[in-house]
């Protein structure tokens, strides 16, 4: 018997059915059985669902003759499943990597209860994804397992049969089935809720609900949208049927006048001609189903008035005032915006005919890392402490010490851009900044585009963006040296003096790494290891390539997972036992000083964190020529090396040597003074020479130091006395 049956019905998704069935199979957790419902559909899903079958004996198909619909055939489905958990996924949806073992996991943690309710989040076509707004109320705090009258708020989630886990004899015995027709998950979600004797919440997006253009149910403008008061009948029967419910009346009620409301004001759902017809039933429904209850919401009053009295026409009215009022809105921040940026443009243009500022130099970071930036900042004020610094700082970026903050977009900003003469970022700084004679550009990143980008939000739009004339280009290295070139306008010269982000992984003592590990929670005597997986630009990229989870319990209380993700694949964001998550941790240089190993796919942190000589770990499906370390091909993989040790066989130092005289040539703690004493001070004869790789000796991690062997003690030269 499997513990989980997964029950997909299709009709019409033979574009989708495969992703979706993929999605299930492909689960790290197998223990399970697929029951694909071909439910009369007359493109090709029952073809696939066939190949399927012939290739994986754990799905099940089942044809049906005739279209019946979702809530028939998901009980078609029911009726042969053998597993302890039933899972309803619609043909279109998938299921997210690792879902069935957070499930199993949590089922295990909360004592098997009778429905476990779990996150979804909705994707669109251009790859964005939107998690739930009620994801706060699936909090695992607290009690665990639950009813529903002591956590209410659930049913403020989206109430569909999908998001959930039953336990198939709670089912059996409840003889809960699904109805016909439309709004089919209402008549089956509510009952469910309300006789659970035991709840559980996992906080962890399971399902990808995709919203489809064409084709769904809810975008479709047909008659069939009057099915859902026939399913609201069937609740309140249910109710009716069974007293000790009564409580949840009023709930019930005020969910019925807000889906009608919904239905009715959806203009793609009801046609013109049925619109008055619908609400005279809902107002029925309103009257005999209406209790006594708290006074509803200013919004809700007004869907209260359109049910009870069927006030369609006010109501449209009052949608139209609405539409009006927010539009006039709209236009006069509009207008106030126009005015406030051609204020600015003037502002700018005066503050261009004004003397510059010999010891004046702007800052400013596109990541929101401070990176090369911040330690170009930090080494002004050690060399060159006469020129005065301001950062540009947007919204959620703190300022580096020593530093001025300037407000993106303000009249302050764009006095320091016209007037400080030296303007150093790793981006742009915002359409329409001019280069005006005796200034200097410094661009800190690898690449540079020659023009500023159209709507970077930091200024006022302007009818022609000017190119960005940098004077300098920062290189890390020869082996980045001639596409940097090749990058930046011809005027531009690359400074080829390394890293300055990296200076402070060789200036860092041990009592700096012990700081950080103590300010991180990383627990005395635990080996960290940063798990950074490389960032995928298109969201559908975006797949958890390590099951965490999994991971922390496998190598067990002596390892602790930092998992620094940004905007890389990683879809998880709960407490894990074990893992930390450092993702909004301002630095990541710090980070790197805190661990004692790397974990990665090949992130660029990879080529910072080599300077520091420590053990990395590359998890690469398809291998990963002239790594650093030792290569995982798998997940099984990862976990061995941690748990044999061989994540710190002498054997991976020469390989590491080599990676980083290939790619660390210059990152010796010195780069950022170099650059300030050529540009800041035109020194460019008699910097600090680069020390060679091989005397560097950045500070060893916290493992490391607690496997060196002690320093041996010299025996006394002396005769040996007794001490009295």
């Amino acid at each position: 018997m499997p513990r989980f049956s997964v029950i997909v019905p299709a009709y019409e998704v033979q574009a989708y059915l495969s992703e979706c069935l993929d999605s299930v199979l492909s689960q790290s957790y197998a223990d399970l059985e697929l029951i694909a419902v071909d439910d009369g559909s007359p493109d090709a899903c029952g073809t696939i669902i066939d190949e399927y079958a012939g290739r994986d004996a754990r799905v099940r198909p089942l044809h049906l003759t005739a279209n019946q619909g979702l809530g028939p055939a998901r009980n078609a489905g029911m009726a042969g499943a053998t597993g302890d958990y039933l899972l309803f996924l619609d043909g279109d949806d998938t299921l997210t990597p690792h879902t069935l073992r957070a499930v199993a996991d949590r089922i295990s943690q909360t004592g098997d209860p009778d429905v476990l309710v779990f996150d979804y989040a909705r994707t669109y076509g251009d790859g964005r994804e939107v998690r739930n707004r009620e994801a706060a109320r699936l909090a695992e705090r607290g009690a665990a397992p639950f009813r529903l009258v002591e956590r209410p708020g659930l049913l403020r989630v989206l109430m569909v049969a999908w998001n959930k886990a039953y336990r198939r004899d709670f089912v059996e015995h409840g003889e809960l089935v699904f109805p016909p027709g439309y709004y089919e998950d209402t008549p089956w979600t509510f009952p469910v809720l309300m006789s659970a004797d035991t709840i559980a919440t996992l906080d962890r997006v399971c399902v990808h609900y995709r919203q489809r253009h064409t084709g769904s149910i809810l975008r479709t403008t047909s008659d069939r949208h009057f099915d859902v008061l026939d399913q609201y009948e069937r609740v309140f029967a249910y109710v009716d049927a069974r007293p000790e419910l009564d409580c949840w009346r009023p709930d019930l009620f005020n969910k019925m006048v807000e889906h009608y409301a919904t239905v009715f004001s959806r203009p793609d759902r009801l046609p013109r001609r049925s619109r008055p017809r619908f609400l005279r039933r809902a107002r029925a429904h309103y009257r005999r189903y209406r209790v006594p209850a708290p006074r509803p919401s200013r919004r809700a009053r007004v869907r209260h008035a359109l049910v009870r009295f069927g006030l369609h026409r006010t109501y449209r009215t009052l949608l139209l005032v609405s539409a009006v009022r927010r539009r006039t809105r709209a236009c006069a921040a509009d207008r106030v915006r126009a005015l406030r940026a051609a204020a600015l443009r003037l502002h700018y243009r005066v503050q261009l005919r004004l003397p510059l500022r010999e010891d004046d130099a702007v800052f400013a970071d596109s990541g929101g890392t401070g990176g090369d930036p911040a330690a170009l900042a930090a080494a002004l004020h050690r060399h060159a402490p006469h020129i005065s610094t301001a950062w540009i700082a947007h919204p959620g970026q703190s300022c580096p010490g020593g530093t001025r903050p300037l407000r993106p977009g303000s009249a302050a900003c764009w006095s320091a851009l016209a007037r400080s003469k030296y303007l150093i970022s790793n981006g742009v700084f915002a359409p329409g900044v001019r280069k005006r004679p005796g200034q200097v550009f410094l661009q800190t990143g690898d690449t540079a585009p020659r023009t500023a980008p159209p709507g970077t939000g930091t200024a006022p739009e302007t009818r022609a963006h000017h190119p960005a004339p940098w004077d300098y280009a920062l290189s890390p290295g020869p082996h980045t040296a001639p596409p940097a070139e090749r990058t930046h306008p011809d005027p531009c010269t690359t400074l080829v003096y390394g890293r300055p982000r990296n200076d402070v992984l060789q200036r860092a003592t041990p009592a700096d790494v012990t700081r950080l590990r103590t300010a991180l929670g990383i627990p005395e005597g635990t080996i960290a290891i940063l798990y950074a997986p490389a960032r995928r630009d298109h969201p559908y990229t975006r797949r958890p390539v390590l099951d965490l989870e999994r991971l922390a319990r496998e190598l067990g209380p002596r390892f602790v997972v930092l998992v620094r993700a940004g905007r890389a694949p990683v879809l998880w964001r709960r407490e894990i036992p074990g893992v930390l998550d450092v993702s909004a941790h301002p630095s990541a240089a710090e980070l790197c000083l805190a661990s004692d190993a790397l974990l990665t796919d090949g992130a660029p942190l990879m080529f910072d964190y080599a300077g520091l000589d420590r053990p990395i770990v590359v998890h690469a499906g398809d291998g990963f020529p002239d790594a650093p370390g030792e290569v995982a091909r798998g997940e099984d993989e990862v976990i061995g090396l941690f748990v044999s040790g061989r994540w710190r066989d002498p054997g991976t130092a020469g390989p590491r040597a080599a990676f980083r005289e290939r790619f660390c040539p210059l990152d010796d703690g010195r780069a950022a003074e170099r650059i300030v004493r050529h540009v800041m001070l035109g020194r460019a004869d008699g910097l600090p020479e680069v020390i060679p790789v091989v005397d560097r000796r950045p500070v060893p991690s916290a493992a490391a130091r607690a496997l060196a062997p002690p320093v041996p003690v010299p025996e006394p030269s002396g005769p040996v006395t007794d001490g009295r």
